[in-house]
């Protein structure tokens, strides 16, 4: 199930250096079952392993049983029920996490502590190379606190976990897991296996792979909102430009009628990776390979300006991939071990025109490297200090290339300390980063853009907590966090044909900067736990994406005769501020012939605005989730109901979104008891049809969430 639990800002962010557990079913620590009660050791992925009474702020850890009953084909829906977690919602595929209101660049999406080495930051259509479905743990880190591990996670972190490289040797001499899933709402086919062998006692060598198709998504009602469908038959009643007797107008008003089901959504994905390890009592040594290739469709943009229809792209995507993990124990002294981390991928898709041929074509090359050092305890003192190295060669390459050629080099130099001192500790982080972007192509207008721009951030947390009995903490932490724009905010000026939207960046950004305070509670006890947070950033310099009127890309587009037909989205820097809370609670209601009754309750909120402008677009509103679960050995039945209210808060080009309820239940069968990950599970979620449309989405108006979608999953594993 989710433990949320509170971690310090700093802990927080180193966590994700170097992923230390041991790994699978039977080599690591099993968090206990029950939503009221707790272990004393929570597993986090931190130079030095922490328990839940050791750390500050909120995190979540996804993984067993929860894991498999949010499984979905994309890393943004799996986690889309996490406490200050939202989705972008690009169609069931693309679908990117949220975390307190932030996405794209001020959230980083990991794979076992590395960069997921892709181009979904650049964009919500471009899906992240993440496969939920070898999953064997998930880790969300919220918030700020993730300062140490980049300035581009100041929203907070995703961390998945796989066991392509093995961490320890398999007590029988292999380890064996899979899963199999289906899902009616697409008509979700999904497979999945890992292998682990070991080989002369040291070496362990791994495979995996995955199977994943899906058909176009069911969704109760119209495909459009009713404010784009009153757009939509409002536009048809104009005869469109060059158009004879007003067909085109009167095609799209058939549009506004479609219902039942999200056209273009299906999706096809397959993966495969092998990995070896060296493994000794003092260290270990690995390296593997893997493929993900997908094909996946993006929802269509049917509201547009003559009430014409726009394309129905699909993405070709392929990612090929060498990872590096090192670990040794360095005997005593000053420093207990020594970790390297690093990750080299080579990445493209191609996005298909309906005729099926490439209408645009984007490259990617990247590499990302850490280097950690890890104190010994001294006395209740410990820390960690490294380096970290990143690189990205970016080509998009098409008459739709919205982005010309290039290049990102950052190096970053950090530090985190821990002091603890019994009922007080306190911890401190500090970075240092260096940031260099470089375009290749120069737009016709020479003094608007340079070329390359250089960037020194400095990035620092500041946090202390005081236990005013057992179980039961407070904490504060103070940040001052700086970001580096991207490529993609700096030098964009094109159309998009997967976004549908004409994006234009700035040369002329400078650092964002921001100032951040978070206080925490944390309280733990015999059948009940409570962690919570409220949090206040104040951004300088904020970047953000926002719709403006058409005449603002016409001009940046004249020079070099292109057209500008499309909506008008522009980078745009100003002051802003965030402002919200999340909360989650469980309680053992009573424990009924072998089984707990657990009742948990978790809720989130964050109000965003920009200074003397209004409101951040897409900001997920206000949500409450209440769940009733019964957990036994071999049995678990959960029932949930989740409400989101509604967001009336938007800009000027946006909509209002209507509240909605959902109501889900499901049923675990263990056949061997909890100790055995095989598991049989069948869920039933959006029970009632509910039609749903999330505010945080580019496409919510186009694009509703899932109707009823019936789900059945087996895991197993020996």
């Amino acid at each position: 199930m989710v433990r949320n639990i509170l971690f310090s800002a700093s802990v927080a962010s180193a966590a994700l250096c170097a992923p230390a557990y041991a790994q699978s079913s039977g080599d690591r620590q099993v968090e206990t079952a029950a939503a009221g009660q707790r272990g004393p050791e929570i597993i986090v992925t931190a130079p030095f392993q922490q328990s839940e009474e050791d750390v500050l702020q909120g995190t979540s850890v996804v993984t067993g049983e929860e894991l498999q009953r949010q499984l979905r084909p994309s890393i943004g829906e799996t986690l889309a029920r996490q406490p200050g977690v939202s989705a972008t919602s690009f169609g069931p595929t693309a679908s990117r996490p949220i975390l307190r209101g932030f996405q794209g660049e001020r959230i980083r999406i990991l794979t076992d502590g590395i960069g997921s080495i892709d181009v979904s930051n650049t964009s919500v259509d471009h899906a992240p190379v993440i496969n939920p479905l070898l999953a064997d743990r998930v880790e969300i880190l919220r918030g700020p606190a993730a300062l140490l591990f980049g300035s581009s996670a100041i929203g907070g972190v995703v961390n998945v976990i796989d066991t392509r490289i093995p961490r320890s040797v398999p007590e029988k001499g292999y380890r064996l897991n899979g899963m199999a899933n289906y899902g009616s709402a697409a008509n979700e086919r999904s497979i999945a296996g890992a292998a682990d062998v070991a080989v002369g006692g040291k070496l362990v060598l791994h495979a995996d792979g995955s199977y994943l198709k899906t058909d176009d998504l069911k969704i109760p009602g119209f495909v459009l909102s009713r404010s784009a469908r009153a757009q939509a038959l409002a536009t048809s009643q104009l005869p469109p430009p060059d158009a004879e007797e007003g067909e085109e107008a009167i095609d799209f008003a058939g549009n506004a009628a479609l219902r039942n089901r999200l056209p273009n959504s299906a999706s096809e994905t397959w993966t495969a990776g092998v990995g070896a390890s060296i493994v000794t009592e003092t260290g270990s040594l690995g390296i593997s390979y893997s493929h993900y290739d997908s094909l996946y469709g993006v929802p269509v943009r049917y509201a547009t300006r003559y009430g014409q229809e726009q394309e129905a792209p699909r993405l070709d995507l392929a990612q090929d991939r060498v990872d590096l993990r090192a670990e040794v124990e360095t005997g005593g002294g000053f420093l207990d071990r020594i970790r390297l981390r690093a990750g080299y991928a080579d990445y493209r898709h191609f996005e298909l025109e309906e005729s099926g041929e490439v209408g645009t074509a984007f490259y990617n090359k990247g590499l990302e490297g850490r280097l950690e050092l890890v104190q010994a305890d001294r006395g209740g003192w410990k820390g960690a200090s490294g380096v970290q190295y990143y690189n990205r060669r970016f080509d998009v390459e098409g008459e739709e290339a919205f982005l010309p050629k290039n290049r990102t080099g950052q190096f970053g130099v950090f530090t985190l300390q821990q002091v603890n001192l019994g009922a007080f500790r306190a911890e401190g982080g500090l970075r240092y980063e260096r940031s260099e972007l470089t375009s290749d192509v120069l737009s016709d207008d020479l003094r608007f853009f340079s070329g390359k721009r250089s960037y020194d951030a400095i990035s620092g947390s500041l946090g202390g907590s005081v236990a005013v009995r057992p179980g039961i903490r407070f904490g504060i932490n103070v940040s001052r966090t700086e970001r580096a724009p991207s490529a993609e905010e700096l030098f964009a000026n094109g159309a998009h044909a997967g976004t549908q939207a004409y994006e234009l960046g700035s040369p002329n950004f400078r650092l964002e900067k921001s100032w951040g305070v978070e206080a925490t509670m944390h309280a733990v006890g015999e059948g009940f736990h409570l962690d919570a947070s409220a949090y206040y950033n104040w951004f300088s310099n904020y970047i953000s994406e926002n719709q403006v009127d058409q005449s603002v890309c016409e001009s940046a587009a004249a020079p070099s005769g292109r057209e500008a037909d499309l909506p008008c989205f522009q980078f745009q820097q100003a002051d802003a501020r965030y402002y919200g809370f999340e909360a989650d609670a469980s309680v053992q209601l009573a424990e009924i012939r072998g089984y707990r009754v657990n009742l948990d309750l978790l809720g989130d909120y964050v109000h965003a605005s920009i200074v003397d402008q209004g409101p951040v677009p897409r900001i997920p509103p206000a949500r409450v989730l209440g769940g009733l679960e019964a957990q036994g050995e071999q049995f678990t039945a959960r029932a949930e109901v989740e409400h989101v209210f509604v967001q009336d808060r938007v800009t000027a080009f946006e909509t209002p979104t209507d509240d909605y309820t959902m109501v889900n239940a499901s049923v675990a069968f263990s056949p061997w008891g909890k100790s055995n990950p095989t598991t049989l599970l069948v869920s039933a979620n959006n029970i009632f049809d509910v039609a749903a449309r999330r505010h945080s989405s580019f496409l919510k108006d186009f694009a509703p969430l899932a109707g009823r979608d019936i789900r059945v999953s087996l895991r197993f594993g020996f």
